[in-house]
C-alpha cells in the first residue's frame, strides 16, 4: 500500500502518528474538469520525493500513518458514510484526519465523522474559489458545490476565504448561516495573509482547502479552476494564523486533478500538506 512520504518514514502503527492520511478518490459531481479521483495517488506517489526538515521542523517526527484509500464505489450516501467511519476512528485513537480527496463533497463525510465522534465544538475555515453553498446544483444535495451548504445547515460555524465565484443564492445562504468570509478581492488584493477569527467562533479548527483556491498560475491541476486566487507563500501565511488562534484538529486537500506529464503539481499539492502538517506540529 502507498504511504505518504513512505520513501523516508518508518511504517509504524497507527497509535502512535498524530496525522493520519486518508486518501479519498471520490468522484461523482464534478461539474467542469475531471480526475479528482486520481489525486490521491498522484498526491502520494509525489511525497517520496519530500525532504523531511520543511524549512522549520520536522513533521514527520511526529509520525504518518496512511489508511487504505476508501472505496468509493456505490452511491454517494454509502461513500459519505464510509468516510465518516474512517474519520470517527481516527479521532477515536486520538490522530488527526489529514484527507486526500476527490472532489469537495468528500468534506461532509469528514465533518460527518467529527459529529459522530462527538465532537460539536469546532468550525470549518475553508479556502475555496467557490462558496458551494447552494441547496443542491444539478438537482444533487450531495453535489460538491453543496458541499458547504450541507456543512453550515448541521450547525457547524462556517469562515470562507478566497471565493471569487458564487452565486446570488449562495450570498443569501450566507447572511441565512451566518458564514463570515473575506473574498478575493480583499484577501488577494490587500494581500492579507493573517486574519482574526470572530471572537464566537469555535475553539476548535478543522480547515478544508480547495485547490482552486489557489491562483492556477501556483497550481492549475483542479477541474474548476478561476483566476484571481490565492498566491503559495499567502495559503500558508493565512493557515498559521487560524492555527495561531485556534487548534486545528483536522484538513483536507480537495479538487486536485493531476495533469499527465506535469509532475511539479503532484510535488505541489504533496509539499503542501507536509507544510501544514509542519505548521500544525510547531502550533502545538
Amino acid at each position: 500500500m502507498p504511504r505518504f512520504f513512505g520513501s523516508d518514514l518508518d511504517e509504524i502503527a497507527p497509535e502512535q502518528a498524530r496525522f493520519h492520511v486518508l486518501p479519498v478518490p471520490y468522484e461523482k459531481t464534478v461539474s467542469y474538469g475531471h480526475g479528482t479521483s486520481n489525486g490521491p495517488a498522484a498526491i502520494l506517489a509525489a511525497s517520496d520525493q519530500l525532504e523531511r526538515w520543511d524549512g522549520a521542523s520536522d513533521p514527520g517526527a511526529d509520525g504518518i500513518y496512511t489508511w487504505p484509500a476508501i472505496d468509493c464505489s456505490g452511491k454517494p450516501e454509502k461513500v459519505i458514510a464510509s468516510i465518516a467511519a474512517a474519520v470517527a476512528r481516527i479521532l477515536e485513537i486520538g490522530g488527526m484526519p489529514v484527507v486526500l480527496g476527490g472532489e469537495h463533497t468528500v468534506t461532509w463525510g469528514v465533518v460527518q465523522g467529527y459529529l459522530a465522534a462527538g465532537r460539536n465544538d469546532f468550525g470549518v475555515v475553508q479556502v475555496d474559489a467557490h462558496a458551494d453553498l447552494r441547496d443542491r446544483y444539478e438537482g444533487d444535495p450531495l453535489s460538491h458545490a453543496s458541499v458547504m451548504r450541507r456543512v453550515v445547515e448541521a450547525g457547524v460555524p462556517l469562515f470562507q476565504l478566497g471565493n471569487r465565484a458564487y452565486s446570488q443564492e449562495e450570498r443569501t445562504a450566507r447572511a441565512k448561516y451566518n458564514v463570515r468570509y473575506i473574498d478575493a478581492d480583499r484577501l488577494v488584493r490587500e494581500r492579507i495573509d493573517a486574519i482574526e477569527l470572530p471572537a464566537d467562533f469555535p475553539p476548535n479548527v478543522f480547515f478544508t482547502l480547495d485547490t482552486d483556491g489557489i491562483d492556477p498560475s501556483v497550481l492549475p491541476a483542479t477541474g474548476t479552476p478561476v483566476p484571481g486566487g490565492l498566491g503559495w507563500y499567502q495559503v500558508l501565511a493565512l493557515f498559521e494564523s487560524v492555527a495561531r488562534q485556534r487548534r486545528i484538529i483536522g484538513f483536507d486537500l480537495l479538487e486536485f486533478a493531476p495533469i499527465k506529464g506535469f509532475h511539479a503539481f503532484d510535488f505541489t499539492a504533496a509539499v503542501l500538506i507536509y507544510k501544514l502538517m509542519g505548521i500544525v506540529q510547531r502550533s502545538g
